[in-house]
């Protein structure tokens, strides 16, 4: 599913214990400081201790809590495409959760779509269903938004991770022909057609043919035996 809206800083610490809080702070401060200071030419690592602790978020607050902590952590930081994508390719597969999850905050254009399509490339489902986030729904041209559907598909996750899927499936007859492929292939190697396939050829405004939706269970009687 759509992961929830990041909860903001005071909703956040409502939620941590006393400890939690108070690293989150410090983390915080580091991350405000440091993009309000210019780099430290004679210390290349000075401005960026506050990525350290955006790596150790997890283990300091929970790892219910950590994506909600790393973006505020970026937002504070106000850390640019670069920054993001050093994080992005240098960080465990959480930490890249969060960079795609900070995406429609921080980054205005299509400019990171390389790392949404880096995500969709991997068949980690955590980074798929992040992937296809507003980001994805305001950038992805339509060529790849498809895709990134039929990816969905193919890996399990819900299409209601897919932000916009409304808008961007009505009318859509292309993505409608590639999903009716998808689904006689999967009849052909005698795999099932994952359910949400019809909920999404539905959208495109195609009703779901013999070979998307399952035929319903036989209401016949077995006749007796005389």
């Amino acid at each position: 599913m759509t992961p929830p809206p990041a909860p903001s800083r005071k909703e956040l610490e409502e939620q941590l214990d006393d400890t939690a809080r108070a690293w989150l702070g410090d983390a915080l401060t580091e991350a405000a400081d440091a993009a309000d200071s210019p780099p430290d030419a004679s210390s290349p690592y000075a401005a960026h201790t506050w990525e350290l602790r955006f790596a150790a978020a997890g283990r300091h607050c929970g790892q219910r809590h950590a994506d909600a902590a790393r973006i505020l952590i970026l937002g504070e930081a106000r850390a640019g495409l670069d920054t993001l994508t050093r994080l992005y390719q240098q960080g465990s597969a959480a930490e890249r959760r969060a960079v795609l999850l900070a995406l429609p905050v921080l980054v205005h254009g299509p400019h990171a779509l390389p790392l949404v399509d880096d995500a969709l490339r991997t068949n980690d489902t955590r980074l798929v269903a992040a992937a296809v986030g507003p980001y994805a729904a305001s950038h992805l041209d339509p060529h790849a938004w498809r895709h990134a559907v039929l990816k969905c598909l193919f890996t399990g996750v819900p299409v209601d991770a897919v932000a916009g899927l409304e808008r961007r499936a009505a009318g859509d007859g292309e993505l409608a022909r590639m999903l009716a492929d998808f689904a006689a292939e999967r009849c052909a190697a005698g795999r099932d057609v994952p359910a949400d396939l019809s909920r999404v050829l539905t959208l495109t405004g195609d009703r779901p043919g013999p070979a998307v939706t399952p035929p319903a269970p036989s209401t016949e009687q077995p006749e007796e035996e005389s």
